[in-house]
């Protein structure tokens, strides 16, 4: 176990020493523990069921770590599983990297380190590989996590996401209610004094995007919006071609508890990130079935189909309002909430 002498983070615990090999002893190996990760070789040697694979890699520095639903540790790894699954691929192994700040409670770090475990099993992927740093007090913000993935992706799944098989007529899908991330981020930062309580909507869609792709052929495109939220994916989609974009207000999944905070505090839920869903574009022949095979499952329960593709004001994204107007959704173009992921 750790020195009990030592119960925050100091900067011998990143000098490479005896109390650096300690603390990935006794809070990283041990709750991380598989055969791989044990070699603790600079460089993880992974067999691999396929010579095409995917790579990813991310960086989390949000603030608080702790918020309703989740913590920067759960974070950092449904983001890394999401970015491989929303290309098309299965995730397979992860590295973590930490960075922690001189002061920084070890009690926490345990409790993030224990919230990774259990989504890296939830997710059915293992941690492998890591690095640890410790910085000067004031030098970082309590901890920061980077995380980089690998998966194995099928020849016919390649092109998902690259948006290159989108055509007119296909059908715009959520898994779910949008913005609950970022409002539970800002409550938690800003501590509001409201009644209702938005929980982050932070989850693993591995598996639920490997059931959509094993039981549908017409899945043309997939990304999670998170930063920038929905209204950003849909600007960055609609540049990669020749079409234009159409969504419906009144489709659009929102709890009444993001609805109420955005109206208060002046933002669009369009605009709010989130980090438990995945955007769909499936052809129209298969919505229907994409849309219940979303909705049979615990992280789809409020799935939507939200627009179209279409041939009218191509390179824009068009919301129909509820009240029957129509206006254009640019992309994000300063940041709502800064320190989100």
């Amino acid at each position: 176990m750790m020195n009990v002498n030592h119960e925050r983070i100091i900067l011998s615990h990143g000098n490479g020493g005896l109390m650096m090999h300690e603390l990935i002893e006794n809070i990283f190996i041990r709750h991380f523990d598989n055969k791989i990760l044990r070699e603790q070789t600079d460089a993880a040697i992974l067999k691999m069921d396929s010579s095409t694979v995917a790579f990813t890699t991310d960086s989390f520095v949000v603030d608080p770590v702790f918020f309703p639903g989740g913590d920067i540790g759960k974070l950092a790894i449904c983001g890394t599983v999401n970015d491989l699954s929303v290309s098309g691929a299965i995730p397979l192994y992860l590295s973590v990297s930490f960075i922690l700040e001189e002061g920084f409670p070890l009690k926490d770090l345990e409790k993030i380190v224990l919230s990774m475990k259990r989504e890296a099993q939830k997710a059915k992927v293992r941690i492998v590989t890591g690095d640890t740093k410790v910085v000067d007090r004031g030098k970082c913000d309590k901890l920061f996590i980077n995380t980089a993935g690998i998966g194995t992706i099928r020849k016919e799944n390649r092109p998902i996401g690259s948006g290159k098989r989108i055509r007119t007529g296909d059908k715009i899908l959520i898994n779910g209610n949008i913005g609950d991330h970022g409002i539970a981020v800002m409550s938690a930062r800003e501590s509001f004094n409201f009644s209702t309580t938005v929980v982050s909507d932070c989850a693993s869609l591995n598996l639920l995007i490997q059931k959509i792709l094993n039981n549908c052929s017409q899945v043309r495109f997939m990304r999670d919006p998170t930063r920038g939220g929905v209204a950003t994916v849909l600007n960055e989609l609609v540049r990669k071609g020749n079409f234009g974009i159409e969504i419906d207000e009144e489709s659009l999944p929102v709890s009444e508890g993001v609805r109420g905070m955005c109206e208060i505090l002046g933002f669009d839920p369009l605009y709010m990130a989130n980090e438990g869903k995945v955007m769909i574009v499936a052809g129209a022949r298969e919505c229907d079935k994409v849309l219940s095979i979303m909705k049979g499952m615990k992280e789809g329960r409020q799935s939507a189909v939200i627009g179209e593709i279409v041939s009218d004001h191509p390179g824009k994204v068009v919301l129909k309002t509820i009240t029957g107007g129509k206006r254009i959704i640019d992309s994000l173009t300063g940041e709502q909430l800064p320190r989100i992921c």
